[in-house]
């Protein structure tokens, strides 16, 4: 076993930064816990098995802004609300006036 002497200013000054991280991991985690739960949220595939589209039609609304979406941790992620809006008002194929074409 190893033992490692420090200065108790030094072990305080661990234990307060500590605190203080664990403070803003709490807070973090009560602004954005009620987000989480109020809306369910979808990655891609579930995405793409709700509308019936492939990942390159998926890509394209994204990169329309026909879908917002959020990333988290290099994973995008939607709302159910928002995919459920998009195919209410009808998936965007063969629209001119968004750019999408037959071609």
């Amino acid at each position: 076993m190893e033992v490692i002497a420090i200065q108790k200013s030094a072990l305080d000054e661990m234990k307060n930064e500590l605190w203080e991280l664990l403070e803003m991991t709490e807070n973090v985690v009560q602004k954005y816990t009620p987000i989480f739960k109020e809306e369910k949220w979808l990655d891609n595939q579930e995405v793409c098995l709700m509308m019936d589209i492939t990942k390159r039609t998926l890509q394209t609304y994204k990169d329309k802004g026909l879908l917002p979406y959020s990333k988290l941790n290099r994973k995008n992620y939607y709302k159910r609300s928002d995919v459920q809006a998009l195919l209410e008002a009808g998936q965007p194929y063969n629209n001119n006036d968004n750019g999408f074409t037959d071609e």
